[in-house]
């Protein structure tokens, strides 16, 4: 029951983004932050791709309300010398789908995206989709893609001999 509890307080936190993990987890121990961790990431279904632009479709009224637009980003990676080539296609929605205008087919772009799944019954018979939905798209610069700065270490001074610990809880 308590566990419970604290996950519904993490996700109304999370929710309202004013929750510093690192002080609950201090304050309630390692456990609420396992619980948080657990949480935040069930919620937080974001995710990035960088790719070259391989098709843009025109954006389709689905409903008087609702509208859609779909695009196509060509990812290659070699595995195990092998050049393999996917073709990966995600949606924009409402007042996202003039997001891709600005690009041309074969521009080298990252794209950053949440991960939906839906369920859907027709006739007593199950089905699910997932859809990809793009949520921003930017350029990327040569070099730019998959490159991590390095990090120069040696110039960090060694920690004090004494840590003083003068936060209040």
């Amino acid at each position: 029951m308590i566990h419970l509890f604290f996950s519904l307080l993490c996700l109304i936190f999370y929710i309202i983004d004013m929750i510093d993990i690192a002080v609950l987890a201090k304050i309630y121990g390692s456990t609420l932050q396992n619980i948080i961790f657990t949480a935040t990431n069930k919620i937080n279904m974001s995710y990035e791709i960088t790719g070259k632009l391989a098709v843009k479709y025109d954006t389709i009224q689905r409903t008087e309300t609702f509208k859609s637009r779909e695009f196509v980003i060509e990812k290659s990676e070699d595995v195990g010398g092998r050049i393999i080539t996917n073709y990966i296609k995600f949606q924009c929605v409402q007042d996202k789908t003039t997001l891709i205008d600005r690009f041309a087919i074969g521009d080298e772009l990252k794209v950053q995206f949440n991960l939906k799944g839906s369920k859907w019954v027709k006739d007593g018979k199950e089905s699910y989709f997932n859809n990809l939905d793009a949520w921003k798209i930017e350029t990327v610069k040569i070099g730019q893609q998959d490159e991590m700065p390095e990090t120069n270490y040696s110039n960090i001074p060694p920690p004090p001999d004494e840590l003083v610990d003068d936060l209040p809880f």
